[in-house]
C-alpha cells in the first residue's frame, strides 16, 4: 500500500508526496499555506486519480515524459517525476491509480 507523506518546506508551506510500496515518489504536490489545504489536496488526489481523463500526459522541453493530475476545476494537484520512456510514465499513472485510494497518511510535520 502506498502512502502520502506530508512535509513542510523551508518557506513554511506544506506539501505531500505520494509514495509507492517501494518508497519511490510517484506524485508531488504544490505548496499549501495551511495543512488543511494540503489534506484537501490529498483527498482530491484520491478522488481524481480514478478518472483517467484527469491525467495530463506531457513531455518536458528535454524530451522526458511526465504527467500532471488535475482536479475537476482543471487545477494541477500533483506532478510526477520525469520518466525515461512513455511506457514508464504510463506505469507511473497506473501506480497512482492503484496506490492513491487506500494510501495511508504519514504526517511528518507533527
Amino acid at each position: 500500500m502506498g502512502k502520502f507523506v506530508i512535509t513542510k518546506r523551508t518557506n513554511g508551506e506544506f506539501q505531500f508526496n505520494l509514495k509507492a510500496n517501494n518508497g519511490q515518489t510517484i506524485l508531488a504536490s504544490e505548496g499549501y499555506s495551511a495543512k488543511a489545504g494540503c489534506l484537501n489536496g490529498i483527498e482530491s488526489v484520491r478522488t481524481n486519480s480514478q478518472d483517467d481523463s484527469k491525467f495530463d500526459r506531457k513531455t518536458s522541453t528535454n524530451g522526458k515524459p511526465y504527467f500532471n493530475l488535475k482536479a475537476t476545476n482543471g487545477q494541477i494537484i500533483g506532478t510526477s517525476e520525469m520518466y525515461e520512456s512513455v511506457s514508464a510514465r504510463d506505469n507511473g499513472i497506473e501506480s497512482v491509480k492503484t496506490n492513491a485510494p487506500t494510501a495511508t497518511i504519514d504526517d511528518q510535520t507533527v
